[in-house]
Order: C-alpha cells, then sequence, then structure tokens
C-alpha cells in the first residue's frame, strides 16, 4: 500500500496521471474479482477478503516498482541514485505531514463517533456507517480532484508563474464546487437507493436516511476546501496547511461530537462533520488568501 500510494503520487507529479491511474485501478479491480471467488467459490470466507486485497495491493506494488525499474520515467529508484541533500527530506516532510496527520486523525475521529455512537444502540451505529459511505462518494472525488490540481499548482509556484497560478485556481474552485454540487445532489436524490444497497433493517435504515440527510448539508463544500488545502500544501506552507488538516478532523471536529452531542444527542454527533466542514472551509480560505498574499509580497520584494 505505501509503495502503491507514494509511487502513484510520484507519477502523477511527472505528468503520467494516467499511468498512475492505472496501476490504482489495477489493484482495486483485482480485488474486487478475487473478492467473490475467494469468500464464495473457495469458501473462505473473511480470510478470503483479506487475501484477496493483499493480491491487489501486491499486483499494484509491482506494476509500480517495474515502470520505475524499467526506466519509463525520468526518475529513478536504484539505490545508487538515493541523496539526503540540498532540502529534499525537509521539503517532502514539509507537505506529506500535513496529509498523513490529516488522515491520522481521520481514523481518530472515526474511533471516536462510533464508541459514542454505541452508546445509543447498533442500529444507530450502523446507520451512521453508511451514512458517511454515502458522503464519501462525494468526498473522494474531491479529494481527487485536489490531488490533481496539486502538482499542477506546485509547477506555478516553483517557476514563479503567478498569474498562471491564479488561473489555475479560478477554474479548479469553480469546477469543484460544481462538482460538488452535482455529486451532492445525485447523493441526495438517491439517498434511500444507495442505503437500500447497505442495510434492510428497518431501524438501521432509519437512522442512515436521517444522518445521511446531515452530513449532506454541507457536502457541497468538499470540493472547495480540498483544492484551497492542496493550494497550500502546493506553495510549501506547511504550517497552515497542517493547521487546516488537523482542524477539520480534530482541532474543530472532536470537540463539536461532544458539544453537540451533549446538546442534540445522536443528532448531534452527525451534525458535528457539517459545523467541522463550515469551519474548516472558512479558516482555509483565510488562510490560502494569506499565504498567496505573502508569497506575492516576496516575489516583489
Amino acid at each position: 500500500m505505501l509503495i502503491s500510494n507514494c509511487f502513484s503520487n510520484i507519477l502523477r507529479a511527472e505528468g503520467q496521471s494516467a499511468k498512475a491511474m492505472f496501476g490504482q485501478v489495477l489493484g482495486n479491480l483485482l480485488n474486487i474479482v478475487l473478492d467473490p471467488i475467494m469468500i464464495l467459490s473457495f469458501d473462505w470466507g473473511i480470510a478470503g477478503a483479506a487475501i484477496a486485497t493483499v493480491v491487489g495491493n501486491l499486483a499494484g506494488a509491482v506494476y509500480y516498482i517495474a515502470y520505475f525499474w524499467r526506466g519509463q520515467s525520468v526518475l529513478s529508484i536504484k539505490i545508487r541514485d538515493f541523496a539526503v541533500k540540498d532540502g529534499i527530506c525537509s521539503g517532502v516532510l514539509a507537505i506529506g505531514i500535513p496529509a498523513s496527520l490529516g488522515s491520522l486523525l481521520m481514523s481518530v475521529s472515526q474511533i471516536i463517533v462510533n464508541a459514542q455512537m454505541a452508546n445509543y444502540d447498533d442500529m444507530a451505529l450502523a446507520g451512521m456507517g453508511v451514512a458517511m459511505k454515502v458522503t464519501m462518494m462525494t468526498g473522494m472525488i474531491c479529494i481527487g480532484f485536489g490531488q490533481g490540481v496539486q502538482p499542477l499548482l506546485g509547477y506555478c509556484v516553483g517557476a514563479r508563474l503567478w498569474e498562471r497560478f491564479q488561473k489555475i485556481m479560478r477554474f479548479s474552485l469553480g469546477f469543484a464546487l460544481g462538482l460538488s454540487l452535482v455529486m451532492t445532489g445525485l447523493c441526495y436524490l438517491l439517498h434511500e437507493q444507495i442505503v437500500g444497497v447497505f442495510l434492510t433493517e428497518a431501524a438501521a435504515f432509519d437512522y442512515a436516511v436521517r444522518f445521511t440527510n446531515i452530513l449532506l448539508t454541507t457536502s457541497f463544500l468538499f470540493g472547495v476546501f480540498f483544492v484551497l488545502n492542496n493550494a497550500l500544501q502546493a506553495m510549501g506552507t506547511a504550517a497552515p496547511a497542517l493547521f487546516t488538516n488537523l482542524s477539520r478532523q480534530g482541532l474543530i471536529y472532536i470537540p463539536a461530537l461532544f458539544l453537540l452531542q451533549a446538546a442534540f444527542g445522536a443528532d448531534g454527533l452527525a451534525w458535528a462533520q457539517p459545523v467541522a466542514d463550515l469551519l474548516s472551509t472558512l479558516l482555509v480560505l483565510g488562510l490560502y488568501f494569506w499565504a498567496l498574499h505573502k508569497q506575492m509580497r516576496a516575489q516583489a520584494a
């Protein structure tokens, strides 16, 4: 998984987005194909699902290693070309740590949500899990778009092409907002059908529909948030990027969970995410303009 995620991002930064996507699709598609075979045909149950996942991850990793090893890339993964100099490590960590901490806090906050929701009943817990999956349909697409625009913005920052940088940002923000609105609208219109794929128990279904309606209230902001956050990373502003990532899934979200649960019960746990989304988007918007102004002023000087 580490090799696949790392090398796919290197390929995207190199301009080989189609090849990067192929490696990701290869592993996931193989996993999907092998799941029913190993779970049902071989009767391996949960172990079969785990094996299918491992095989998919291996296939993706082998594809990327073979791509670089054959010399198809302008970059190298050979030991003799390894170097730690010219601020390479600090540059990588400045961009990578905010993203990794954001992912870590996402897991921590999910654990907290599950633990708190379990205080009500199993149906509420199941409903919340499915509601989050529905909103992830919008979120994951927007995360991908935000990551896709980051290399383009990084090129502009490195070359000091600020006019082009701002053109890309205007297009990206408009497109991301439109994409988020369309995906949110589709999820809202089809949320009962989507929930029905996961749940048949009436009580769990009702919880899932109710929580989905709550979570979708701010999912139209996903695209704007992820574009702005990736723009901060592209500009090399590690501290603001770290702060926004920590805020959306931790500094704002986790306190909101406890405060809103105390006020509104189970529904409050669901409302914590929209509150965090709204406040985090306002925060990242302010930090983006601050960082852009700082970069422009430094160039003028």
